[in-house]
């Protein structure tokens, strides 16, 4: 089962019923468990054509499978045919796949943290993606091996599941922030101060202290982002001139409205010392073209840098720092966050639609699933 969605009217989507493909030689078929389905997602399909994330998971012409991270079980395996071993059925792993019930990959580079999917579709994308973890081996994950009654096994699931990805894009900019020096800037301003990526973000600039936080959000979310507690400040679209303009800022984009992107430009002018863009929440507004006035907005790929921190660090080393900050996150957004686990097309349906949309409470995430199984 796939959900299959039209890359140039991201309203119009269908639901393909085929049969569960076989894995060939060398390949394994991993049944999807459960995905996380945020404004991020909506992110990849807006941005998929300009950044490659319709490539991951090919459709027919004019069609496209939205990337989306969670869990899935090794389904089928063919992979001793290739002199690939250590990947048997039954075994459970984390990482990147369509909205779908199956997906077959081509297991490469297996260790016992994890595996590369070498399918060579995927050969020139950005390997971040195309890595899966090995849930029995990692501390961060649950497992059904481990300690963890069901009940809290399958509740760290839907918070991992959900948070995971954002968080690391958080982490990672964060990190690169604190790399420049936030630019010289005392003040950073996030869009799309509600969305899970940006709170993340708030949530790491006031662990560290790094200088003050301001959100913009819509009016009708105003209360959760200030009773969240992660911001300094937090003001209404359109509302951009209770802010002092003469205060050196960075703003980090997360809704890419054209409006609110020319609104904080417009205020700063020459005080805004570097426009990051991220994010795609306001998916119909988005423009990404334009002369504005201040710095030139830069795109920020999360890919870019961690292969950069690799480099930097050394293998294994990103992942831990991440992870730990993420337990503390995890910890943190239990008090404002709650999993709605929903299954099936009608349910799936329904869930993509309210983030397309922008209906989904922020309060809310959904975690969902095609498998017929469950």
């Amino acid at each position: 089962m796939d959900l299959l969605v039209a890359r140039g009217d991201l309203r119009r989507f269908r639901f393909d019923d085929a049969p569960v493909p076989e894995p060939g030689p060398g390949e394994a078929r991993l049944r999807i468990s459960s995905f996380a389905l945020t404004a991020n997602n909506i992110t990849y399909a807006a941005f998929g054509d300009i950044m490659s994330y319709w490539s991951f998971f090919p459709a027919e012409p004019g069609w496209g499978r939205i990337p989306v991270w969670g869990f899935a079980t090794v389904d089928a395996s063919n992979i001793e045919a290739s002199g690939v071993d250590g990947l048997v059925p039954g075994e459970r792993v984390y990482g990147y796949f369509p909205m779908s019930s199956h997906l077959v990959v081509t297991p490469s580079r297996v260790s016992d943290t994890g595996f590369v999917d070498a399918a060579p579709h995927r050969a020139a994308l950005p390997p971040v993606y195309n890595r899966y973890t090995r849930l029995r081996t990692d501390p961060a994950l649950p497992d059904q091996a481990g300690d963890q009654t069901p009940e809290q096994t399958g509740d760290q699931e839907g918070y991992e599941a959900l948070l995971r990805p954002l968080f690391t894009t958080s982490f990672l900019i964060d990190d690169w922030l604190d790399d420049n020096e936030t630019f010289g800037a005392t003040q950073v301003v996030i869009t799309s101060a509600s969305s899970k990526t940006a709170l993340a973000l708030a949530f790491l600039l006031e662990a560290f202290d790094r200088c003050r936080v301001v959100g913009l959000t819509a009016p009708g979310n105003l209360a959760f982002v200030e009773g969240v507690g992660y911001y300094d400040e937090v003001v209404a679209y359109g509302g951009i001139d209770a802010l002092a303009s003469d205060v050196p800022t960075v703003l980090v984009d997360m809704a890419g409205d054209g409006a609110v992107l020319s609104e904080v430009h417009g205020h700063f002018a020459d005080h805004l010392l570097h426009s990051c863009r991220v994010g795609a929440t306001h998916w119909e507004d988005l423009n990404l073209d334009g002369a504005l006035p201040g710095p030139e907005p830069k795109l920020f790929f999360a890919p870019d840098h961690i292969v950069r921190r690799h480099a930097d660090w050394g293998p294994g080393v990103l992942e831990q720092r991440a992870g730990d900050a993420l337990g503390q996150f995890i910890a943190s957004a239990r008090d404002w966050l709650t999993i709605t686990e929903a299954h099936g097309e009608d349910a799936v349906a329904a869930a993509y639609l309210d983030v397309l949309e922008g209906r989904a409470r922020p309060d809310r995430g959904y975690v969902l699933s095609l498998d017929r199984t469950q």
